[in-house]
Parts: structure tokens; C-alpha cells; sequence
């Protein structure tokens, strides 16, 4: 038997993939983060399914359904919010799992800043502007930040950020951003990046605190800041440059 990680996506309950959809629909046990994965996603249940919400259990808790499910012969679908490969708690699930020799899969899902992006309209990447995107977060009850890993080490190389976990220190966020990017940098803030309540704030480093202070914002919002958030003035890529010569596209010289 086999316990079936799949991430949920960021919110909408058909941003899942058809993988993660199919496995849901045949699995007798799921296993759910309540606070975070759509109820609508419960809908692809089988009938008569053992479905437990998992926002008020602990990891002993957890695995302990896992372990009765499958000393009952019942696959799980164990469903996490976003993608499973960051900021997901899996790492401790399956290295409890591991210890007492219970199967399981992986399958991603949609992450909270792809969606934020395309919430925005926005490619994250664009030439000679920004090529990288740094996904990262600031130190938080649940888990400090290694040594070395600082907003400013990030924002010194200008790369575009997706901030998580974050928008209850916006104001730590900005000063440690404002000497690298300036007060004039782009930046956004999306509120529940897919759902039906999806918000969306624009302004600048120098403007965003007091922005988010007319409508407090306390959890489940994605911080994005760099250069390319609205730009228009930049290189068209070489992809599909008529002059630039790749082996898939079959044109002589």
C-alpha cells in the first residue's frame, strides 16, 4: 500500500494536476491540510471514503492514519497546498514513513508564485532585466533562517523575488530590500493567489507598507519585488528572434 503525496495547487480546486486528480479519485483514505487545500478538491473522493482533515493533527497523528491505512491495505491521498517541494513539512512525513517502511509517491502541483504571476500578468523572467528568481521567505515562528540566508544577500543580486510568508513583517521586508532596489522598485502583493477572494496589490518599496496598512493582510500572501513587475521597456528574446538559428526550428542560413 502507498501513501500519495500530491500537491493541491495554490487555491482554484482545478489548478491540480490530472495525475493528482486521478489519484484522489481512487484512493479509499485522503488525508487533507484543511487551513489551506480547497474543500471542492474533496469532491473527487470516492464514495464512502475516509477523508480527515490534517490543520489540527500532529506529525504522530499523521502517520499513525497513514500506518492504519495501510495495515488496512488502503492506498492514501495525503493532499498539501502548492507544490510539494517547498515549505511543504514533507520532508519530516517521509522520513518518518521511511523509518517504518511505508511506500509513497510524489506528485507537484501548481506553486503560490506561479500562480501569483499569472495572476499579475506577469513573466517573472525578462532579458537583461532579471533571469533569475529567488524564492525565499523571513524567520518565522515555525522556523528560523539558516545563517547566510538574508533578504539582503538576495537583493543584492537584483534578481526578482517571491517573498513568502512574509506580509506580517512588511516593514522588515521593505528596509531590508530599499538600499538594494531603491524606493522606486516595482512591487506586488497577491492575497490568496487563485481563490474566489484573490487580491491584489501594487505599489512600490516605498509605498507598499502603507498600502497594505489601509487593508490588513495577516497570512496566505505572496510578496514579489524587482524590476521586471509591469515592465515594458525591454529586449525582445532571442527564442523567437527571426535571425536567431536553433536546431528545432529547420530554417537554412
Amino acid at each position: 500500500m502507498t501513501v500519495h503525496f500530491i500537491g493541491a495547487g495554490p487555491g482554484a480546486a482545478d489548478l491540480i494536476t490530472v495525475r493528482g486528480r486521478d489519484i484522489i479519485a481512487r484512493a479509499p483514505v485522503c488525508l487533507y491540510a484543511g487551513s489551506l487545500v480547497p474543500k471542492a478538491l474533496l469532491d473527487h473522493c470516492p464514495p464512502g471514503a475516509r477523508i480527515v482533515d490534517t490543520a489540527p493533527m500532529s506529525l504522530d497523528e499523521i502517520v499513525a492514519e497513514c500506518q492504519c491505512a495501510t495495515d488496512a491495505g488502503q492506498d492514501v491521498a495525503r493532499l498539501h497546498s502548492g507544490d510539494l517541494s517547498v515549505w511543504s513539512a514533507l520532508g519530516e512525513q517521509l522520513r518518518r514513513l521511511d523509518a517504518v517502511g511505508i511506500a509513497y509517491t510524489i506528485t507537484p502541483g501548481v506553486p503560490a508564485f506561479a500562480a501569483a504571476a499569472a495572476a499579475l500578468g506577469q513573466e517573472l523572467t525578462l532579458p537583461e532585466l532579471a533571469q533569475t528568481v529567488v524564492l525565499t521567505r523571513t524567520s518565522g515562528r515555525a522556523s528560523a533562517m539558516p545563517p547566510g540566508e538574508t533578504l539582503e544577500a538576495y537583493a543584492a543580486t537584483g534578481a526578482t523575488l517571491a517573498i513568502h510568508l512574509s506580509i506580517h513583517a512588511i516593514d522588515k521586508v521593505v528596509a531590508a530590500l530599499m538600499p538594494h532596489y531603491g524606493a522606486d522598485c516595482p512591487v506586488a502583493v497577491v492575497y490568496r493567489a487563485s481563490w474566489p477572494d484573490q487580491r491584489i496589490i501594487r505599489a512600490t518599496l516605498g509605498t507598499i507598507a502603507a498600502e497594505i496598512a489601509k487593508t490588513p493582510i495577516e497570512r496566505t500572501a505572496l510578496i514579489l519585488v524587482g524590476k521586471v513587475l509591469g515592465a515594458r521597456t525591454f529586449r525582445d528574446s532571442a527564442l523567437y528572434d527571426a535571425g536567431y538559428q536553433r536546431r528545432f526550428r529547420g530554417r537554412g542560413t
